[in-house]
């Protein structure tokens, strides 16, 4: 009698062991599957700016409402300028610049600081239009730049600025800006915008 309830014991703990080491095989081949998996995903990061919508960034492509944000704090911040914010400014558009492009980015924008450094010349930029294109990762603001003097505004005139942006992971940078010109001469700061911008700032 004890034999049959110690053999009845044995088999209980037999198939309890089984289905133990049938359920962590099962658990293990999951997280092989779920490791791989995220592995292999495209990474995203949702944003919460303070917009109407949120917005989400994914490793495979740039969403355009966010490379339009990007593109109009970019420029308010490329092409608002005055001698007593030029190193902030530059520091700030460093900040954003993609390290391939950085140093000619510097020397770009280190003329247009050495040019206005101890001047009473200002500038600042009335956007009207903005467009972008994710797949060619490039944007354009239309509006009007004005020029002051002292405290008298001296310019104001319709321009056409091109950004030119690298994407890695979620990560945009600026690789390049400068001012749209009619003849499609010149080019940008950094890497040079494209064949159809000329200098970043100066006019910028």
């Amino acid at each position: 009698m004890d034999l049959s309830i110690s053999h009845g014991q044995a088999q209980r703990l037999l198939k309890q062991r089984n289905m133990l080491a049938i359920t962590a095989t099962g658990l293990f081949a999951l997280s092989i599957v779920l490791t791989l998996t995220a592995a292999h995903r495209d990474r995203e990061v949702v944003l919460q700016p303070v917009l109407a919508k949120p917005l989400t960034l994914s490793s495979n492509h740039v969403d355009k409402d966010y490379l339009e944000l990007v593109t109009r704090d970019a420029a308010l911040l490329t092409l608002n300028r005055s001698p007593s914010n030029l190193q902030y400014w530059m520091d700030s558009i460093l900040a954003i610049t993609d390290p391939r492009t950085h140093g000619r980015m510097k020397a770009e924008l280190m003329k247009i600081f050495n040019e206005q450094n101890g001047s009473n010349v200002s500038q600042y930029f009335t956007i009207e239009q903005l467009s972008v294109d994710p797949e060619a990762l490039t944007s354009e603001v239309n509006g009007v730049l004005h020029t002051v003097v002292g405290s008298k505004e001296v310019t104001s005139e319709a321009r056409t600025f091109r950004y030119v942006w690298s994407y890695s992971g979620v990560s945009l940078k600026l690789a390049g800006f400068g001012r749209v010109t009619k003849d499609g001469k010149g080019s940008g700061a950094g890497e040079g915008t494209s064949s159809k911008t000329s200098d970043n700032g100066g006019d910028a």
